[in-house]
């Protein structure tokens, strides 16, 4: 089952705060992520993005893309067209100096999604959940 919803901890997300500005929040993330074979292979800086193209002033914000490659592998050699669903989302938000909100996706959103029979594949996002909850344990906060 999904981690029970509240306006702090998404459906479809495991989501922490860091006492950290934007900036070290994202390396204390890479450093969590990487002790679990695990990176961020994707970075969208959304401030810039929204101030350069629609003119928005907005707090600091990342979108980031997580990924294994042992777990795309795995994923893609039993249902290929997962990779659509890959790399597996994240986000970082100072909305207060100093106070960073981390999501991260929590992998069961690619089981529900996906059309796959294959034990497999419930097999590896289980084991990815499993990373990802001790990520977010490393970071301070308590998993689903």
């Amino acid at each position: 089952m999904y981690p029970p919803e509240t306006p702090m901890n998404p459906s479809y997300a495991f989501a922490i705060t860091l006492a950290q500005p934007l900036a070290q929040a994202v390396e204390t993330l890479r450093a969590a992520l990487a002790a679990e074979q695990m990176g961020i292979v994707s970075e969208v800086d959304m401030q810039a993005t929204l101030k350069a193209k629609l003119g928005i002033d907005s707090a600091p914000q990342r979108l980031l893309g997580v990924c294994s490659p042992k777990v795309a592998h795995a994923l893609v050699t039993a249902e290929p067209d997962l990779a659509a669903l890959l790399p597996c989302g994240a986000s970082a938000h100072e909305a207060t100096p100093g106070q960073t909100r981390v999501l991260l996706q929590d992998p069961r959103v690619i089981l529900a999604a996906s059309a796959s029979q294959d034990p497999a594949v419930k097999t590896v996002l289980e084991e990815a959940r499993g990373a990802v909850l001790r990520v977010v344990a490393a970071l301070g906060g308590q998993g689903a």
